[in-house]
Order: C-alpha cells, then structure tokens, then sequence
C-alpha cells in the first residue's frame, strides 16, 4: 500500500511471501508504515495454519477464499503419496479482473436520502489490559444444537446469537447506562445481495441497538426485536441504501481534492467519534466448504480480529462452530455470561486448549530505550538551564545547548520513525537540516554559511545519497522516482531563489547544486518519462 496526494492505493508487489513459525500474538500489525511488507501473512504453530489479512486488501470472504485455496494446495502436497487430487474450489471461467472489480463503485447509486440521527450507545467499562495485547477467547459449538435451537425458536443462527450477545452485555450493565441501548454492529457480506465476484473488499454493516429500561428485559423479547430488525434491514433496498451513503463519501467533490493527511486526521477523529454509537460487533463469516476429499484432514476453522472494542467472530466448519471472543479488557464477564446463557438455552460450549508461542518482545524494549533516551535529552536540558542560572544568570547560552539537544532529538526522532524507508528519511533529514541551520545562522547573526555552504552541499549529499541506496536496493523505478523528484526539485529551486535574490555570496557551490539536481531531474525527463509520467498519475490521482 503506497501513499498518493489525495489517497492511499494498493500496487502490485515483487516481494515474495515467506511461511514462518508463528512468533507473535494474534493480529499482530501488518502494515507499517514506509515499510515495504506484504497485506497479509502465513504463518504455523503445530498443526495450526494461520492466515492474517490486513483490512484494506479484502474483507472476511476474500480472506476465507485465499485460506480454502492455501489449504487445498498443502493437503494436495502433504498427502500426494495418498492419492489426494487437485480439486478446482472456484468457477473457471471467473476471470481476474471479476475478482479485482471494485464493485462499490459499480453498484453504488446517488440518493437523497437524508441520515438518520443515531443515539448514543452503552459503552463497556472495563479495565485495559496493562499489557495492551488481545484478550482472546475461543469456544467450539455444535452446529447442528445450534442450528436445532434457532429453528425452535423461528429464527436464524445469526439473529439467534446476537440475541445471545445482547443478553450477555446487559447482564453486565448498570441500572444508569439501561438508559442507552446495546448496539452491535454486524457487518454484511454485499455478494448476499450483489453479483459480484471480487475478492476486494465488499462489505456494509448493519447496528441493531436494543434498549433494555423498557421493562423488556427477556430473553424472548430481545429475540423478537432482532429478528424485526433483520428482517426490515437486510432487503436489497435497505443495504443499498446504507451502502450508498457509504460510497458517497468517497465521491464527494471536496472530499477527493483534500489531502491525504488531512483526510486521515478526519477518519481517525470520525472513527474515535463513532466509537459511541457501536457497543461491540459481531461478525459471522458463515460456513467454510471444502471438498469432501480433504475434509479428513482439516479439524476446524477459527478466526479472530483486531478491535479497540470487543468483537464476536463465528465461522462453522463442519459440524464445529468456533467462536473467537476478542478484546482489549482484562475481565471476561461478558463471555462467561454469554457462554451461561447457551448453557440455558441447552447449547454447551466446549474450551479447546489454547496453542499460542509467546510473543516476542523486543519492539517494547526499542520502545523503552527511546523513552530512556528521550528522558535524558529534557534531563540534560534542565540541567543546563539550572547551570545557566546559578553561574551566568545574566546570558543566556543555555538557550543554545536546549536548541541543540533538542535538534539532536528531532534528528534520531525522524531517523527512528522512519527507518524503514532510507529515502524517505533522507528527505525529512534534508528538510530538517537545512532549515534548521537556517534558523541557527539567523539567531547567531546571520553570517551567510547555512545558504553557502549547508544547503548545496546537503542537497547534493542526498541527491548522491539516493543514487546510491537506490542501486544496492535495486529499486524499481516506480519506488524511487518520487524522491529524485522531490530532492531534484528542492536542490534546484532553492538554491536558484536564493542565488538570483542575491542571498548566496559563496556561488560555485550552489552553482554546482543546481547542476547536479537539475541533471537528476533532466535524467528522469529523458530516460525514464514513462515511469514519471505513471507514478506521477498514481500520486496525484483524485
């Protein structure tokens, strides 16, 4: 996933994936940013095969489909000598491009519909766990008791545990939150409704929010509330319709002009604000079919997903349902009590063993040792000052020790938090040392050296610099091109205002910066116009 003006956008890899021995917690972090890694992991612990998806690359069915076939081509290798054969899981004549279609886009229609106005949900109160790893909780049901029930009861196995999870939480609340309702929210699978093959994301939800200080407290009548509330909402009219609302947000004119940054700051402030309308989320990924042939070989699937909150995710396999719980809290009473409720409702839930390696930890010592770092750089400033103050109170230096430590900060900050990307860390290094000298040589008097000597040479410095990195990485063009642009564009410019502002009094190195960048750029014009011209449209693409 690479970055572009406007929007992020997903482009084809020649990275190649490695299986590895599991050696982190579940939904552990996949994208990293500057980070030049694959959306989605492979991973084994025993008999265990696991999966991770990154949410941007696909939803929960494009992520079962590439499993099924991941499992169907190890079976077919690990139990060659048995007679396995190669079964075909999907349609031939489903094409590439059907499974690359952004199908939103195709079936989105403009409405005018105005939203409605949502309330405020019952939010959880528990203790973070210290740590900050997931809390994981998996159970193992019948299907068919499952399924039995549900039909006694009149109801889907979906509406039939929602209930469930609704019941459970409020088991939980105080007589003061009865006040808001429980809202789950339930994501929807749009190929239920939509022709679609793609096995990008295409996905809407639903939030089915019941309140309980209505003296409607049973079992029975939250079930009767969901299943209205199915059966209302999840017609083709309805979720076309929510999905709409959706995707006119990506359509809005003044929307797609913002900047990248700047929309990311608003989804990150949207989605901490609409954490108050959701109190958790179910999800089913309904039931993954093999072909008979493997069956034998296959006990279960599970699945689990990252969540500020606490999520609900089922899948059936067979004869086994599997329930993953998981959540950031420390207490497990919302599970103990939907498990009791089951129970009640004559379903036992059976705990398998959990298998997990311990999780590795060096990324919290990194951490650490910068915070340590970091502690000494203000410890170090205090001091000075205190210095300053008890033997020269009337200069004022410690101000200039304070500057450069904190420039020092800056500089290992930027190095630190963007080390996976050389070249892009060269180009904040660029930036921050030159302007940085800038305000050095305006608060000592102005002598000139930080636009004679400091600015050319490090931007001849860098440009040399991304040359160099750019070969013994062996980058594509596509993957450098934005720097030298970048770098050529800041080596010549700057220099060239400054030079004919008459700013610059030493010229020949700045003459020479300007030459150099402008050959940079000139090489880009000549020999590689067609990748410009590419990537250019990818960055600035609306």
């Amino acid at each position: 996933m690479r970055k572009g003006l406007f929007w992020h956008y997903l482009e084809n890899s020649t990275l190649h994936p490695e299986v590895v021995k599991e050696h982190r917690e579940p939904c552990s972090t996949l994208y990293i940013r500057d980070k030049r890694t694959l959306l989605f992991e492979v991973t084994y612990f025993k008999n265990r095969i696991n999966l991770e998806v990154f949410h941007a690359l696909t939803d929960g069915t494009g992520a079962t489909e590439f499993l099924r076939e991941l499992i169907k081509n190890y079976l077919c290798l690990s139990h060659k000598s048995e007679g396995l054969s190669d079964i075909s899981l999907t349609d031939p004549d489903i094409t590439i491009q059907d499974q690359e279609n952004d199908s939103f886009s195709k079936y989105y229609t403009k409405m005018q519909k105005p939203k409605e106005k949502k309330p405020k949900a019952v939010q959880i109160k528990n203790l973070q766990r210290e740590t900050g790893l997931l809390n994981i909780d998996e159970r193992i049901l019948s299907v068919k008791y499952v399924l039995a029930r549900s039909r006694e009861l009149g109801v889907s196995m979906t509406v039939f545990l929602t209930a469930v999870y609704m019941m459970a939480i409020h088991q939980e609340m105080s007589h003061r939150q009865e006040k808001d309702p429980v809202v789950l929210m339930i994501p929807v699978n749009l190929r239920k409704f939509f022709p679609s093959n793609s096995m990008l994301n295409f996905f809407n939800w639903i939030e089915p929010g019941y309140h309980f200080d209505k003296g409607r407290d049973t079992f029975e009548d939250v079930l009767i509330y969901v299943k209205e509330y199915f059966n209302t909402e999840l017609t083709l009219e309805q979720v076309s319709r929510h999905m709409s609302e959706l995707v006119a947000l990506e359509m809005h004119p003044v929307l797609r002009l913002a900047p990248l940054e700047l929309k990311n700051l608003c989804i990150r402030a949207g989605a901490y604000y609409a954490e108050k309308y959701v109190t958790a989320i179910f999800s089913n990924m309904s039931a993954v079919h093999m072909p008979e042939a493997y069956s034998p070989y296959i006990e279960r699937f599970g699945v689990f997903t990252n969540t500020p909150k606490m999520e609900l995710c089922v899948c059936s396999f067979e004869d086994k349902l599997s329930l993953g719980f998981t959540s950031r809290y420390e207490t497990t009473n919302i599970q103990r009590n939907f498990y009791r409720i089951l129970e009640e409702q004559g379903i036992h839930a059976e705990k398998p063993e959990p298998e997990y390696p311990e999780p590795d930890v060096p990324r919290k010592l990194k951490v650490r040792i910068f915070h340590i770092y970091s502690f000494i750089c203000l410890a170090a400033i205090l001091a000075f000052i205190a210095l300053n103050f008890m033997f020269h109170p009337k200069t004022h230096w410690s101000l200039f020790t304070a500057a450069g430590i904190g420039s020092m900060w800056l500089a290992t900050w930027i190095g630190v938090s963007k080390r996976y990307n050389l070249m892009k860390n060269l180009m904040w290094q660029l930036i921050l040392m030159s302007a940085g000298s800038f305000l050095w040589d305006l608060s000592t008097g102005w002598h000139g050296w930080s636009v004679d000597f400091i600015l050319p040479a490090v931007c001849i410095s860098v440009s040399l610099s991304l040359l160099i990195i750019a070969k013994i990485q062996g980058q594509s063009a596509r993957e450098y091109m934005i720097y030298f642009v970048m770098s050529g564009l800041y080596g010549t410019i700057l220099p060239l205002i400054l030079l004919l502002a008459g700013v610059t009094k030493f010229q020949i190195l700045s003459l020479v910066c300007i030459i150099v960048c402008s050959l940079i750029l000139l090489s880009l014009l000549i020999f590689r116009w067609k990748e410009l011209q590419e990537e250019m449209k990818k960055k600035f693409h609306v």
